[in-house]
Formats: structure tokens, sequence, C-alpha cells
């Protein structure tokens, strides 16, 4: 009789705790629900805001609209074999040999990359005829007897002259876009990745054509060579993601080698520099910048949006030598909807605040300062830890190195076309100008001015007839020229001139 009042009292607390995480569960669904209306408002209206004076939150507003594929340079049979593996244009050996690892440090002066060094045919062509590598010749066609080095190296690249008439052709093409699956947002970067990689490596082959024909007399060809190497650059100037751009700024690194050599040994005539200065003012990153880092969020929205429809997080695994090796999927199951909303509106307002100030692109000039002021808000950001920026700081771009490498490559090329119209004045006077007002209208339509403070760029005509043209650098201060070395020799972009010269003789 005594076990009636023990169960009642049981049942009662068994009851009340199941109210008790009704409530609790109540309470946390109104909380979510409450957040992601929150969440959700506050981005529309954002976006509303901003989309009212002209901005585009919408990734398919930057996606480049769709081509007849034989219109279309990427799908060209000579680059599906390429992208699918079956061509593979590569001037250096698979088994990384020394050669490969000396090109590499040997590359010229570009603006500010400070270097004077000629890239080394010698070096390549005693590795193309190295005898104890048994595997050489099922890489490269070997001369029988040795020849120039020049020679011995486009012997060499023979292999590729067919693979190199065929990119050719495809490049008269009239659209370059590539075939992606853009609802992916970030995640369709891994199918882009082989073919970035496969652009570069065409770069390079070029490249390497390009200085040896210069060295054998070849001029015609290898402006033909350095014309085509700069439009695989600008066949990525569509593309709405970051990665592409970074690539587009090595190749042009790239592009520059043979220009800056045919410049040093006088190997460019009036009509090829004309032709060299018209393709090169076709490359304005400053002009292309605002599109990049808007279509940069778009694609950060959208995979936002992606997350909260899937609840699944997928990022690239990167192993131990930092190399892409696949991708990973994490579940964010019970994540509530404000958590990507309000993830959506943090990168929206750090872009727009932050991002594309940077740049401007009517006066064409980039702030160090500005840049600085922007790094050490994101600090402060990462310092006030939030869920709902969390992964906006994460997919934040590296804006110090991005900025960066814009600014310096786009002096290269600056630079690169001033250099051309000097050794067109010299090519008509014997000598070079006392000024660069000399130039225009003849040599060059107008000379670019200095895109770090907008000054004129600073040049100066040497006794033994060279010159010296530079921009002041990311130091905002005239150095007279001087480029600044860190303690491993290489070049601190941060201190010194982005200097262009050439070596002394």
């Amino acid at each position: 009789m005594n076990g009636t009042p023990k169960t009642k009292s049981g049942w009662r607390i068994v009851r009340r705790i199941l109210i008790g995480v009704a409530i609790f569960a109540t309470l946390i669904a109104v909380f979510y629900a409450e957040e992601d209306w929150r969440g959700k408002r506050a981005l529309e209206n954002y976006k509303h805001e901003w989309e009212a004076k002209g901005e585009k939150f919408d990734w398919q507003a930057f996606v480049p609209p769709s081509v007849p594929d034989d219109q279309n340079f990427f799908t060209a049979p000579i680059f599906t074999n390429m992208a699918n593996g079956k061509i593979v244009m590569n001037p250096y050996h698979s088994d990384g040999s020394p050669d490969w690892h000396a090109e590499k440090d040997q590359t010229g002066y570009l603006g500010g990359e400070g270097r004077t060094i000629m890239i080394d045919l010698k070096a390549f062509q005693a590795s193309y005829r190295n005898p104890t590598n048994a595997s050489l010749a099922k890489e490269f066609p070997i001369a029988p007897q040795p020849q120039t080095p020049a020679a011995d190296v486009l012997f060499a690249l023979s292999k590729f002259d067919l693979a190199v008439e065929e990119l050719r052709q495809a490049s008269q093409r009239p659209y370059a876009d590539i075939p992606l699956n853009y609802e992916d947002g970030f995640n369709s970067v891994s199918s882009l990745l082989p073919i970035l990689a496969e652009l570069k490596r065409c770069t390079q082959v070029l490249q390497l054509r390009a200085v040896a024909e210069l060295a054998d007399g070849q001029n015609a060809k290898a402006l033909d060579d350095v014309k085509l190497s700069l439009y695989l650059n600008n066949s990525l100037r569509n593309s709405p993601f970051l990665f592409s751009h970074l690539v587009r700024f090595a190749i042009v690194a790239i592009d520059l080698q043979p220009i800056w050599e045919g410049l040093t040994e006088h190997k460019w005539s009036d009509e090829q520099l004309a032709e060299l200065d018209s393709e090169l003012a076709k490359i304005d990153f400053l002009a292309d910048y605002g599109f990049i880092m808007r279509g940069e969020r778009a694609f950060a929205i959208a995979s936002f949006e992606n997350q909260r429809r899937t609840r699944e997080l997928v990022s690239s695994k990167v192993d131990a030598k930092g190399k892409y090796a696949g991708l990973v999927t994490n579940k964010l199951t019970f994540m509530p909807s404000a958590y990507f909303y309000q993830n959506e509106l943090a990168i929206a307002r750090m872009q727009q605040q932050w991002i594309l100030p940077l740049v401007d692109t009517n006066s064409r000039i980039i702030s160090p300062v500005a840049l600085q002021r922007a790094n050490d808000a994101v600090q402060t950001e990462k310092k006030h830890y939030s869920p709902y920026k969390v992964q906006a700081l994460m997919l934040f771009p590296a804006i110090d190195a991005t900025v960066r490498k814009i600014a310096t490559i786009q002096s290269s090329v600056d630079l690169a076309r001033v250099a051309c119209a000097l050794e067109r004045y010299r090519l008509a006077h014997g000598k070079c100008p006392e000024t660069l007002d000399a130039l225009t209208p003849q040599f060059i339509a107008q000379i670019p001015h200095d895109i770090i403070g907008g000054q004129p760029l600073h040049y100066r005509r040497e006794a033994n007839g060279q010159f010296v043209l530079y921009s002041v650098g990311w130091n905002e201060t005239d150095d007279g020229g001087q480029v600044v070395l860190t303690k491993n020799g290489s070049i601190d972009r941060t201190k010194g001139d982005w200097v262009w010269q050439y070596p002394q003789k």
C-alpha cells in the first residue's frame, strides 16, 4: 500500500522534467526563429541598400555567358587534351633535375622583381644533353651533335611545336570561357585548378621558346610566342574567382621575361616594340580589381547559402607539403540559419568597407596606407570572436598579398611599356631621351603614372647610355632607384624602389 504514493510522486517528477525540457526546447526554437528572422532581415536590408547603389551580390551576375563549344578557346581539342592529361607541356624534366631549380632562380628583371639575370640557355642545353639521364630521350628530342645553346633548346622543345600551333589556332576563337559548374560556388575551383596549372605550364614553354628564339635570331617567332602567352593571361580575365587572377599575375610575370631580355639585347624592331606596347596596354589589373573582388564576394555568399541549405561545410584538404589533397565535408546539422545569414552579411560589409576602396580605378592609384588600415581592421575583428563572423573572416581574401601583387605586377607592366617606348626612341635617335616627356605621342600614347601615389614615374639617363626607370614602391619613398634585398637575397618589396633596368655592360 505504501508503493502508490511513491509511484505518483515519481511520475510528477518525470512530468516536470518533461515539461521543463519542452519549455527549454520551445525557448530554443523561439530563439532560433528570432535569430534566423533577424539575420535574414539584416542581410536582405543590406543587399537592398547597396543594390540600389549599383552593387551586385548574386553569383549569377558574375558568371561568363555560355558560348558555343566551337567558338570557345577552352573547348578546343588541344586544350581539352591538355586538361585531360593527354598532352603535358612542361619545359622541365619530370625528375626535377637541378636545371629546373636553377632556371626558377634566374628569372630576369621584372619591375618590382629587382633581378638582372638572363635565363641561362647553357644550363638548359647541358640538362637536355645530360648523358647520365637515361630517361631524357623519352622526354625531349636531342640533336645528334651539340649546337648552340639556343638551337639545342629549341630542338628539345620541338616536341611541343604541334601543340603550340594548335594552341595558337585555338586562340583565334572569339571566346574564352572555362566550362565549370558555377552552382557549386567555391567548390568549383577544384575543377578549375588543373586548367590553371596547364595554362601556367604553357606559359613556361612559350617563355623558354621565346628566349631561345631571340638568341637564335628568330625575333618574329619570339614575338608570336610572347603574344600567345599574353593571350593566355587574357583568357582568364572573365573568371569570377580570385585564384584565377593570382595565376594571371604569375603568367604575366613569366611573359615579361622574354620582353625584358629582348630589350636588354636590343633584339626588338620598332614595329615589334609597337606591337608589344599594344598588347601590354590591354593589361589593366587595376581596372579588373572591382570585378575580381565583387566576384569573390558573390561566390562567398553563394557558398554560405549552399551550406545553409545542405548543412554541410565542404572545404579543401591540404597535405603536409601544403598541396591540395581533395575535399573534406563537415556536418553543420544543428547550426541555426542565422549563422549563415550573418556570415553572409559580415563578408558583404567587410568587402564593401575595406576591400573595394583599396584600389582607385579612376585615378589608378593604390595606397599602402589604406591597405594597412584595412589589415588592422581585419585583425581587430579577428580578436573579437563571434560565430557570426568566423567563417567570413576565414573566407576573407589575403588582402595584403593580393593588393601588393596587383601593385607590383601592374607596375611591372607599366614600366615595361615605358621601356619599350624608350627603346623605340633609342632606335630613332641613337640614344635615350633626357626626359620621359620626349616619348609622347610618337613612341607611346600616354606615359602611365606611378600607381603608388599617382606621381610621375622616376627616370634618369645614365652616363653609359643606359637608364634607370622606377616606381617609388611600397614605402612611398624615392630611394633613387635602389633595390633592397632581404638576408636570404630575395627582394624586399616593402623597401626600396621597384626598378626596371638592365645588366651593367
